[in-house]
Parts: structure tokens; C-alpha cells; sequence
């Protein structure tokens, strides 16, 4: 007996699937639990007709996942995070501090398990990040992590001027008040 799978069956298939059971087995567990339809003529052009609606929407979601890739492929983002000596951060920089810092640079929204890191970021320094989109779409991106305290540091040594020199103090001395004028 035909029948179109309506939910993941282990060991049958997926929905939308058309497949072929034995006629007790659709009649007493799938059709009762709702885990499949009878394939009938009027539920096969159902199933092709939202078949084909679905691989459309699935060509349109590829189409624009190809398009963010394309605008952000080789682009870099920065992100602050506090560093001891010698570079290394207090913590480390997540996938959600990275979808933070995409979604502020080009104003788009990616989930944070899309992000792949090759090993946790927690050192100062540019770091290659991939971005998987929908399918065969992957973003490679460079994250500069950075220390805004190291940074202004020797940038505030550098721009102070030198001391001016201290003027000698002024010493003014009082003049004594007579008790004459009473």
C-alpha cells in the first residue's frame, strides 16, 4: 500500500516522502497517528504541487544566502575585549560576540551557530572565521580582536607633551600694620 509520510518516520523516510508498507502497519500505527496520508490521486498532485512550492522556496532562501555571502566574503569585523600581558584575553571571544559584531558592521542578522571557529579565540589578533549559510554558502571573515587599553596606552605617551618648567615660587611679604592710627 502507498502512502505520503506527513512526519519523519525512522527507518521509512522524511515527509513529503511517497512510499510502500504493508497494508496493517498504514492502517493500525501510521494513518491513525497522523505520521502518514493514504496516496491517493488527489493527495499525489498535493504532494507535487507542494513539493515544487518548497523547492522554490528553497531556490529563493540559496539565491540570498549566496547574496550575504557575497557581502561579507573577505570583510572584517572588530571587536574589543580586555587583554592581559602578552595578549591574551580575559575570557575568550564567542560566536555570539561574533554575530554581535557582524550584525552591528553590515546589518545582518546571523544565527550564532552558523559561525564556525576552528579553536576558541583568545588571543589579541586577526583570526579567520567561516560563516555557513544555506547549502554549499560559506563566508570566510577576519575577526581583529584588540585591547582598547593597550592600544590608547602608548598612544597617550607618544601625544603628551613635554612638562613646561615650573616657574620659581613668588614669595610676597606682609607689611605690618601700625597700632598707631587709633
Amino acid at each position: 500500500m502507498k502512502v505520503i509520510l506527513t512526519e519523519e518516520v525512522i527507518g521509512l523516510g522524511e515527509p513529503g516522502k511517497l512510499v510502500d508498507v504493508a497494508p496493517g502497519y498504514a492502517r493500525n500505527f501510521l494513518v491513525p497517528r497522523k505520521l502518514a496520508v493514504y496516496a491517493n490521486s488527489a493527495s499525489v498532485r498535493e504532494l507535487e504541487h507542494h513539493t515544487q512550492r518548497l523547492e522554490r522556496k528553497r531556490l529563493r532562501m540559496v539565491e540570498a544566502a549566496r547574496s550575504l555571502v557575497d557581502r561579507i566574503n573577505g570583510q572584517s569585523v572588530s571587536i574589543n575585549a580586555r587583554a592581559g600581558q602578552g595578549g591574551k584575553l580575559y575570557g575568550s571571544i564567542t560566536t555570539t560576540d561574533i554575530a554581535d559584531a557582524i550584525q552591528a558592521a553590515f546589518d545582518i542578522t546571523i544565527d550564532r551557530r552558523k559561525i564556525s571557529l576552528s579553536e576558541p579565540i583568545r588571543l589579541v589578533g586577526s583570526h579567520e572565521v567561516s560563516v555557513n549559510f544555506l547549502g554549499d554558502a560559506r563566508a570566510k571573515l577576519t575577526v581583529i580582536v584588540s585591547d582598547p587599553a593597550q592600544v590608547a596606552a602608548p598612544q597617550k605617551e607618544a601625544a603628551a607633551p613635554a612638562p613646561a618648567p615650573t616657574p620659581e615660587p613668588v614669595v610676597i611679604e606682609e607689611e605690618t600694620v601700625s597700632e598707631s592710627a587709633e
